[in-house]
């Protein structure tokens, strides 16, 4: 099983490929259980709202980037 550290740098580089707010990538990944494909299909839905609820709840940022698509805390 990969260590915590492992899934943090493998989540930040998933979210930098896919131009898309690192705490989204982590969020999804949650959602995911972990699971890639299943987080990549979570990704092109781009709106799911247990994930924008959990990507906000990690930062103060009022603007986050899904695909290189603004997402704004007000709006979720």
């Amino acid at each position: 099983m990969a260590t915590d550290q492992a899934k943090a740098h493998h989540v930040g580089e998933w979210a930098s490929l896919r131009h898309t707010s690192p705490e989204i990538a982590e969020a999804i990944f949650e959602v995911a259980n972990y699971d890639e494909k299943l987080a990549e299909e979570i990704w092109r839905q781009q709106g799911n709202d247990e994930v924008l609820f959990r990507a906000f709840d990690k930062t103060d940022e009022d603007v986050l980037t899904w695909d290189d698509k603004p997402v704004e805390r007000k709006n979720v």
